[in-house]
């Protein structure tokens, strides 16, 4: 199966979580035996951070404008199988209308950020990423987010068929690692910033470290500003590369998940994040959603906080007891969320939808 990605990036994980996702995504569909091919728009600040420059057993095809590449990429539709137009693609009406001239490949729109994108509809009426048909010229919508987001696809955006392809890990890239001294800390959060996240974000995080004076906290991300409430038992890593991420998440007691603000509503809305720490086999504290107990069971796989009381709770717990908590998630995780599992499941729904997968 050939299948082409019009996306955000792939090549720099810099500030968006739409990179790790595609690099396992591809790598295990071209582990099947597929050949993804992605574009992606060379921005200045993705290109300063770049961290991948080719996909194995895929092409990377990086372009300064959208004439430059059209007719390749026309070229590349004609054979196609599946194209795929993403979420804040900077160039996803032009991808989408090229995609209706070629109408022999199954036309997929992957919404990476739906509630962030029905959060929008609401105020501004109108997305940047879609056009006026909304999703209704799409043969197939993906949705990183279940729940009721599914049916709002449908009845708000017009989405003719719809399905979760939910985020993943690659087990190859994050596992357990010797802790690293520069990562160390009690409680460490990496993410970067969304305004719609900072209440949640202060209550997990940062009071407890205004509380407990003698404990260590890291938060590693970027965007975060000058105004945020730092403390002096908090450290900050302005970006952390997807190769020291294993180090970050096995360095401390226990690692925090926070979920922007219009997800959290929205329910059914993992982090890749999420996956990643469990995979590494640390213990993970996180906000609650409907639907966390989907992918990890509270109590056995995953803490659930849903105040700064919870948090300082678990702190004090027993390290035995959170390592136990920790190895539970990476098995969870290794059976159910790995990027492999996400490509059968990805096989299955294209194939449901016409896709001829060999």
């Amino acid at each position: 199966m050939k299948l082409i990605i019009f996306g955000l990036t792939i090549s720099s994980s810099w500030g968006n979580g739409h990179a790790t996702l595609w690099r396992g995504l591809c790598g295990a569909l071209a582990a099947r035996g597929h050949h993804p091919i992605f574009f992606e728009k060379d921005v200045p600040y993705y290109a300063a951070t770049r961290d991948l420059t080719d996909i194995a057993g895929g092409k990377l095809v990086l372009y300064q404008d959208w004439q430059d590449i059209r007719d390749t990429a026309a070229n590349e539709l004609a054979d196609t199988d599946v194209a795929i137009v993403t979420s804040y693609c900077p160039d996803s009406l032009l991808a989408t209308e090229l995609l209706q001239e070629r109408s022999g490949a199954l036309r997929v729109f992957y919404d990476l950020d739906t509630p962030v994108t029905l959060a929008v509809l609401q105020t501004a009426n109108r997305v940047a990423y879609l056009g006026d048909n909304g999703l209704r010229d799409f043969d197939l919508v993906l949705s990183y987010t279940g729940g009721e987001a599914l049916t709002q696809l449908r009845t708000v955006l017009g989405a003719r068929s719809v399905a979760p392809l939910y985020g993943s890990v690659d087990p190859h890239a994050h596992h357990p690692v010797e802790p690293s001294s520069a990562y160390r800390a009690s409680l460490s959060y990496l993410g970067t910033y969304a305004e719609d996240r900072q209440q949640t974000l202060e209550q997990l995080f940062v009071e407890p470290a205004r509380r407990l004076t003698d404990e260590q906290f890291l938060l590693g991300g970027s965007l975060f500003p000058q105004t945020f409430p730092w403390t002096l038992n908090m450290n900050y890593i302005y970006h952390v590369p997807p190769p020291e991420h294993p180090a970050f998440y096995c360095s401390s007691r226990i690692n925090l998940n926070v979920t922007r603000g219009a997800m959290a509503r929205m329910g059914y809305c993992p982090s890749g994040r999420l996956f990643e720490a469990a995979a590494c086999g640390t213990p993970i504290v996180s906000d609650y959603w409907e639907g966390l107990d989907h992918f990890f069971t509270p109590g056995t796989e995953i803490l659930v906080a849903r105040n700064t009381q919870d948090v300082m709770e678990y702190l004090s717990r027993d390290s035995t007891e959170l390592q136990q908590i920790g190895r539970a998630a990476r098995q969870r995780a290794l059976s159910e969320h790995t990027a492999e599992r996400r490509a059968l499941e990805l096989e299955q729904v294209l194939q449901s939808a016409g896709a001829e997968i060999v």
